[in-house]
């Protein structure tokens, strides 16, 4: 399973559909703190890369969820739009934000690796 990562703080994970899972990165909901709304994109609806899909509150700040690859939403995470709190929980797991099928999968290889994201982190 391929693991990318935005610069925004978003995590893209490669299904063997060819599909992509989306949420956020630990770093993001640990700099948010807890949790407590999430606002995700309708099912069926395309964006570009880098569109604001979604938005996420805690109780010190809000954060727009941007699109990590252009396509169109297959399927969002309403267990987390009831239960905000697993995002910060399991953020890389239980607490996904929505999954997309991207239109043009070239796209990934613009993505940071893990490696290239924990880089970014040390400058941060």
């Amino acid at each position: 399973m391929t693991m990318k990562y935005t610069p925004d703080h978003e995590w893209v994970r490669l299904e063997a559909d060819g599909t992509v899972t989306v949420g956020i990165t630990a770093h993001a909901q640990d700099a948010l703190g807890d949790v407590v709304f999430v606002e995700l994109p309708a099912v069926s609806k395309s964006f570009a890369q880098k569109d604001t899909a979604g938005v996420v509150e805690s109780v010190k700040a809000a954060a727009d969820v941007y699109m990590p690859l252009s396509g169109e939403v297959t399927a969002r995470n309403d267990s987390l739009v009831a239960d905000p709190s697993m995002a910060n929980s399991d953020p890389q797991g239980a607490g996904w934000f929505f999954k997309m099928r991207p239109s043009d999968p070239a796209e990934l290889d613009g993505l940071m690796d893990q490696a290239a994201y924990d880089k970014l982190l040390q400058g941060t």
